[in-house]
């Protein structure tokens, strides 16, 4: 199942903070643009790219989930 994504906000996010705790960089915003393109195959972030953003920063930001 961990290897399985699905064209929603909720496994976009748990792919982008699997891959997150991957990526090197101190920039927060660098950093999330690293993962979002390392997440661009993922069903969500084609069929909604700008709200693949917003579940990002939400993760960031809202949550301060890597803060």
């Amino acid at each position: 199942m961990k290897d399985k994504t699905y064209d929603n906000a909720d496994s976009f996010a748990k792919s982008f903070d699997d891959e997150w705790q991957k990526v090197n960089c101190k920039d927060l915003t660098e950093k999330m643009d690293k993962v979002i393109g390392i997440l661009s195959d993922h069903p969500f972030a084609i069929s909604n790219p700008d709200n693949a953003r917003n579940v990002a920063k939400f993760r960031i930001y809202s949550l301060k989930k890597f803060l």
